[in-house]
């Protein structure tokens, strides 16, 4: 008696790709090396000692596609090698960032979460993967905010002030990107698929 092979369910966009150990260590080294690249997208503000970064677009990226599994690994390979001494935090630095340890510590809370997310279809439509953005998003500020609050004995309102308020639109314009960007991945795949087919 023969058995039916069914087909592979694939979860979130890195299940596309065949999953040797190689092209999964792979996958978690580029996602660590994107995040660190976006990272030097950098403007320093004067009265806080957060920048303004293009991290937490790869944070959303990489979750969103890797999976929680892979993207858990890839944003602690960012932050401990960072801490170590790779020189991919802000504006080339490394080491122990003791203001804004919080939002590096948010990375790696919101990436599986959004990987988590994603293997659950959030990532599919535009809507969705905004809603899904916007929860990694609070998870790393939620993280950022307290931790910089706590380091630099700030009080709440100034922690919000400092370590969240100027950001907002650039974290909607980075979710917007995020949110297009994938629905429309799955998209052109389902398309190539179907051509294929």
């Amino acid at each position: 008696m023969s058995t039916i092979a069914l087909p592979t369910q694939r979860r979130v966009l890195a299940d596309l790709v065949p999953g040797t150990w190689l092209v999964e260590s792979a996958l978690v080294v580029g996602a660590a090396v994107l995040v660190g690249l976006l990272a030097q997208v950098s403007i320093h503000l004067g009265f806080t000692p957060v920048p303004i970064t293009g991290q937490t677009l790869g944070v959303m990226l990489a979750g969103s596609a890797l999976g929680w599994r892979r993207a858990g690994l890839a944003l602690s390979l960012y932050v401990l090698a960072g801490v170590a001494g790779v020189p991919w935090f802000a504006g080339h630095a490394s080491g122990y960032p003791q203001a804004t340890f919080g939002y590096l510590v948010g990375f790696v809370i919101a990436g599986p979460a959004l990987g988590w997310f994603a293997a659950r279809g959030a990532d599919r439509t535009v809507t969705r993967a905004l809603v899904s953005m916007a929860l990694g998003d609070a998870l790393i500020f939620v993280v950022g905010v307290a931790w910089l609050q706590h380091a630099l004995h700030l009080s709440t309102a100034t922690a919000i002030a400092d370590g969240f308020t100027p950001f907002v639109w650039g974290e909607l314009i980075k979710a917007g990107v995020a949110g297009v960007v994938l629905p429309s991945t799955w998209r052109l795949v389902g398309r190539a698929t179907n051509d294929a087919a």
